[in-house]
């Protein structure tokens, strides 16, 4: 009897049976209905200014393609590639930061945008992606667990960034880098002991911000206004208020795309950025609400399985920092939308204008891709 070998697959076809295409088609079809949904919460007051109603749909288009183009060469990446680039990336965001307060561009108080050419460039939105990558590598080449001097170099690597972030002022972002960062020691295996410590530290961070003065009144005002949500409502609560009676008058099944009273009378400030969500809301109700928030959840479920088999300590923690980056945005802005989050200024991944926050996302799907794909060296 002869022996017969199988048949050897190609390795375009290996990675083909790899790659998550519920994490692709998912991915895409929230980064639509944002681009539906920013067009729908901009159109009318674009017409009643003489403008082309199509300016923020056609951009935030185009950044979407961008995006996925990042996504998909980050995917076709071996992502240990990014473990040796860790300080390379890590070095250029911190000179990114830097060059904000020499050249950067300043926006309603902030000074968050180096303009390059046509292009404006939030290098805040990129920083939480490089940290992950820095803290990922960092931590796989301590394979026998973190000690103390450890989480103080990590401290020191993280604290750097989000002191320039949150010096710009960009609050939100600074957030999000934190809670990555905790997500990300926990899984590393931090001690519980140093893990008390990093949390006495950061309350002592937080208390040490707010009274050096290194946050602004209204940014104090804005975290500590949901917790009275019926006072200041022509002040610090306006937004918020808005948001939810906007999300509040879609009921069910909501007013109809492009028909909602709230959001084409332009009663939500900067609807198509932080409070996207309120426009979901009116337009579609709490089912197409509730699609927006399964959807994401999905994209976050996906990328949470990445992590968990993840056949290296660097690809499960660049994975977990991915999905701690996506699953956080997504329940803090919702709930800022709602009134029971503080207004924190974090955009609503995929759905929020805006063209570096969406390819920072959509490189945070490609590094979890290139993770699946790329399993066995």
């Amino acid at each position: 009897m002869s022996n017969i070998l199988p048949p050897r697959r190609s390795a375009g076809r290996v990675l083909a049976l790899r790659l998550d295409y519920g994490l692709m088609t998912t991915t895409l079809t929230v980064a639509a209905v944002g681009v539906v949904i920013v067009y729908s919460a901009t159109r009318s007051e674009l017409l009643r200014a003489g403008l082309s109603p199509h300016y923020y749909l056609n951009r935030q288009a185009a950044y979407v393609v961008a995006g996925v183009m990042v996504a998909g060469v980050l995917a076709a990446i071996d992502y240990h590639w990014l473990e040796h680039a860790a300080w390379v990336l890590y070095v250029g965001i911190i000179l990114a930061l830097l060059a904000i307060f020499g050249v950067g561009r300043t926006t309603l108080g902030a000074t968050r945008w180096i303009q390059v050419g046509p292009i404006q460039l939030q290098p805040s939105a990129f920083a939480t992606v490089v940290l992950v990558v820095s803290v990922a590598a960092f931590c796989a080449r301590r394979p026998e667990g973190l000690q103390r001097g450890d989480l103080f170099k990590i401290l020191g690597l993280a604290v750097v960034p989000v002191l320039l972030v949150v010096k710009q002022p960009d609050l939100g972002s600074a957030i999000v880098m934190s809670v990555v960062l905790l997500v990300m020691l926990v899984v590393a295996g931090i001690p519980n002991r140093y893990l008390l410590l990093l949390l006495l530290l950061a309350v002592a961070g937080i208390f040490a911000i707010v009274h050096l003065g290194l946050l602004k009144p209204y940014q104090v005002n804005r975290i500590t206004g949901f917790l009275h949500p019926s006072t200041g409502l022509n002040s610090i609560n306006y937004d918020p208020h808005e948001s939810v009676a906007a999300i509040g008058s879609g009921g069910v099944w909501g007013t109809g795309l492009f028909k909602g009273p709230q959001t084409n009378l332009a009663y939500v400030p900067e609807q198509q950025t932080d409070f996207v969500f309120s426009a979901v809301g009116e337009q579609l109700g709490f089912v197409g609400a509730a699609s927006v928030l399964v959807l994401l959840g999905l994209v976050a479920w996906r990328m949470l399985r990445a992590a968990q088999g993840a056949r290296d300590p660097f690809g499960r923690l660049l994975a977990t920092g991915c999905f701690t980056l996506i699953a956080f945005s997504a329940f803090e802005n919702a709930g800022m939308a709602m009134g029971i989050m503080p207004v924190a200024g974090i955009p609503l991944p995929f759905l929020s204008y805006g063209g570096s926050a969406t390819v920072a996302f959509f490189a945070a799907v490609g590094m979890v891709l290139s993770v699946q794909l790329h399993r066995t060296r």
